[in-house]
């Protein structure tokens, strides 16, 4: 097929086999996406190689295809996916013709992996990438949670305000610096203050009683 010769082309067999591809490994489609995004790699491959380089450079893109299953079954943090997508890139950038079409065949990847991700608002997700998003929720909970405890810690301790408060600034407790509000009051540079109550994050002092 000379058409795949053109760049617009390849850009559309790229795109759509990468679309297909990783959108069998998010959601559950009965192998359908798996055959028309392999067929069309497929495609891609065959026009621009000889058998050999098509053997050794199909080996290289499915052990980034296996980077991606591997974060999503076992990893779970995102970070050897971006490994399998780069060595995937470089599967199709070898066989372009120029530079120019190398490019655009990465650029066509990336564009189907991420279109891909719309898969998930429609269809059922795999239960591996259901782990993932768990996991970085437990994530995001913890971090929020060691933060506040750590404001928590502040009620009752004296302080210094670091900058003027209109009514918010910063003060400075035992060496670190926190954003906080008064309750209406202005203050000035240098004010020895106490931290009153914390909400959340939000941070409340008033001036130290003499």
């Amino acid at each position: 097929m000379e058409i795949v010769e053109l760049p617009m082309i390849g850009f559309l067999v790229i795109m759509f086999g990468s679309l297909f591809l990783f959108g069998e490994l998010f959601v559950k489609a009965k192998g359908i996406f798996f055959i028309v995004g392999i067929g069309l790699f497929t495609l891609y491959f065959s026009h621009f190689l000889t058998s050999s380089k098509m053997l050794w450079l199909a080996i290289v893109f499915l052990v980034g295809l296996f980077f991606i299953i591997l974060d999503g079954a076992i990893v779970n943090d995102g970070s050897v996916t971006l490994i399998g997508l780069a060595v995937m890139a470089l599967s199709v950038a070898v066989p372009a013709p120029s530079f120019l079409y190398g490019f655009i065949a990465v650029f066509a990847l990336f564009v189907g992996f991420g279109l891909s991700l719309l898969f998930l608002k429609v269809m059922r997700p795999r239960k591996m990438w259901q782990r993932m998003a768990l996991k970085d929720k437990l994530t995001s909970d913890e971090g929020y949670n060691s933060v506040n405890e750590e404001f928590l810690s502040l009620v009752g301790k004296e302080g210094v305000t670091a900058t003027a408060f209109r009514p918010i600034g910063n003060i400075e407790v035992e060496g670190k610096k926190y954003s906080a509000i008064t309750e209406g009051q202005w203050l000035e540079k240098g004010v020895e203050v106490t931290v009153d109550s914390v909400d959340g994050t939000k941070i409340v002092i008033k001036p130290k009683k003499k």
